[in-house]
């Protein structure tokens, strides 16, 4: 090639060392005029097989060629064959270059400029590579300050370490301090002792060799076999296999996404610990957890929440079900074992929100199978005006609504008439029907107790009708049925060995009102916002009822309501033969 040539070339490399060493990452804007290069340790030929040289308009231009090697202080450089331009301490060398530092790095490349005053060199190539002990660089383009030991390339790169691969767009390193700083395209790939790879992916990433943590800042996916992580911010151990999120953390598996501000998972333990709005999504069965503070063990398939009294909200049809308490336990299934039961555990102080049932117990267990809740310890459960209480009880969910409840012993149900009286039963069990979110039957099985007030209706010179209290029918029976309309009683029956008596109204006594173990409980009733806490705030403004249409402008005539007969109070009736203890006929759910 020409010498001319060359010295073109030459002249426009130049630029572009100077242009590298004032936009490198960290370096400071440099304004005004550009100082003079300061002279450097000069750069020693050490080898060629052939040189010549002479002078260019008035640059003195070396041509060396064959086995090439220059040295500079701790710095070698080999090549091919090269330019040495004496007068600026500079060197162009072509083909096979290799510029090695202190035996501990090594750059090498297709063609390199070395300029020897400000110990600035610039590789390129098909593939240039940059080794260290602790890894390998390759691009395509590389820029290298061998006073500060710092590499930085624009071009996309690929760095290789026993564990670890890493590819970026750009990426800057420092060989002191052995950190990288990588940016757009991120993607990293580090295997565990097994050989599994983790997969990170993110636009901004500072990754420390020695130590192998990598810290990001921004948008960062890390995909596992044991599910996927998410986070604005944090550090990732490649060794430890520690994430340590922040912003927007999350962890999600294919059944569940767990989240929180602050997120610390364990990918060899499989523990993780979430604190801060953390919550806990079942793609499945449309159910959402929602605490302060959380616990995961993916190896065991639970999830417990705690701190500030978390929530649990199931969608299921028109209505949704919130419970809370000060601490929840989900269970999924374990690792290799498909085949367990989805249970939510949730203790103490329980609390329980759904339409117009309420109910509170100490601890509760939610079988999401089979919609099955068992309640544990003092339950209640408001619905409507009824009042049911036992020493435990189950609640059975069908097609989203609730189908049934199951009261086992010392079982009493109560009901608030229209005259604030309170209409009763108790039994040794109870099985309570429910249709269309209302109470369609009660049956009582074994030491069932009835205590049922009469009401007339009265209509003044108004035309309202208004009810009051005429008696109350007392009765005994092994068994019993309650039947219902509009969360009303309608129907009592007896079965086997019945005992009734009526007590007119100027006969009562306060103490023949309430039948034994009678406890009306209306403050514990928990509240829509009670229940749904901080947790589900936002829910509570979207169900606000729907404001009432105003009345049209105009005399509206008073309506009167028609008299209504006054119910009869019910008569014994002959019970079927069969075994005492066997249920009641009418136990299936009316039509």
């Amino acid at each position: 090639m020409p010498l001319p040539r060359f010295f073109v070339l030459l002249l426009l490399l130049l630029p572009l060392g100077a242009v590298w060493a004032q936009t490198r990452p960290g370096a400071a804007p440099q304004p005004g005029p550009r100082p003079q290069t300061v002279k450097g340790a000069p750069v020693d030929l050490q080898h060629a097989g052939k040189l010549s040289g002479g002078d260019f308009n008035g640059v003195k231009i070396r041509k060396l060629l064959g086995s090439v090697v220059f040295k500079q202080q701790d710095v070698l450089l080999y090549c091919d064959s090269a330019y040495q331009y004496l007068e600026r301490n500079e060197i162009e060398a072509f083909s096979n270059v290799r510029i090695v530092q202190s035996d501990t790095m090594t750059i090498t490349g297709d063609h390199g400029f070395y300029d020897g005053n400000k110990r600035l060199a610039r590789m390129t190539g098909q593939v240039v590579t940059m080794r260290d002990p602790r890894m390998t660089l390759t691009t395509t383009a590389l820029d290298y300050d061998l006073t500060r030991k710092t590499a930085f390339y624009t071009v996309g790169g690929h760095i290789v370490d026993p564990k670890n691969t890493l590819d970026s767009q750009q990426g800057f390193y420092d060989t002191n301090s052995k950190v990288f700083v990588f940016k757009r395209d991120v993607h990293l790939v580090s295997l565990d002792e097994q050989g599994q790879p983790t997969d990170l992916r993110n636009d901004t990433l500072t990754f420390n060799t020695s130590t192998k943590i990598a810290y990001f800042d921004g948008p960062t996916r890390i995909k596992s076999t044991q599910g996927d992580l998410y986070a604005e911010k944090g550090t990732y151990n490649t060794v430890t296999r520690v994430s340590n999120f922040a912003r927007k953390a999350q962890i999600e598996t294919p059944g569940y996404l767990l989240g929180g501000d602050v997120l610390v998972y364990d990918q060899v333990k499989l523990y993780g610990v979430a604190t801060g709005h953390v919550s806990l999504i079942s793609k499945k069965d449309n159910l959402v957890l929602r605490g302060d503070q959380g616990r995961y063990w993916r190896a065991l398939g639970r999830t417990k929440l705690f701190g500030s009294r978390p929530v649990v909200r199931n969608i299921s049809g028109k209505d949704t079900l919130y419970m809370a308490a000060d601490t929840l336990l989900s269970v999924e299934s374990r690792l290799g074992r498909a085949s367990q039961r989805p249970i939510l555990y949730a203790w103490p102080k329980v609390q329980i929100f759904r339409g117009k049932m309420q109910g509170r117990c100490d601890s509760l267990t939610y079988d999401r199978q089979d919609s099955v809740i068992y309640l544990n310890r003092d339950p209640v459960i408001w619905q409507a005006r009824n009042q049911l209480t036992s020493d435990s009880m189950n609640l059975r969910f069908k097609r989203g609504q609730l189908d049934r409840a199951s009261l086992f012993s010392n079982a009493f149900a109560i009901q608030e008439d229209t005259v604030l009286d309170y209409n009763q039963v108790k039994g040794r069990n109870m099985i309570a029907y429910f249709r269309r979110s209302q109470m369609a039957r009660i049956d009582v099985l074994g030491n069932a107790e009835s205590l049922y007030f009469t009401l007339e209706n009265d209509s003044s010179r108004s035309g309202i009708s208004k009810s009051y209290m005429s008696g109350m029918n007392k009765s005994f029976s092994a068994s019993m049925t309650l039947r219902f309309v509009d969360n009303k009683i309608k129907q009592l029956t007896w079965v086997t060995n019945p005992d009734a008596s009526y007590t007119p109204i100027h006969e009562l006594k306060a103490t023949d009102k309430e039948l034994k173990g009678f406890r009306w409980r209306p403050t514990e009733r928990p509240t829509r916002r009670v229940v749904f806490g901080k947790h589900f705030a936002a829910d509570i403004k979207r169900a606000k009822p729907k404001a009432k249409p105003k009345a049209k402008a105009g005399k509206v005539k008073p309506k009167t309501k028609a008299k209504a007969r006054p119910p009869r109070p019910a008569t014994p009736k002959a019970a079927p033969a069969r075994p005492a203890a066997a249920p009641p006929a009418a136990a299936a759910t009316p039509r």
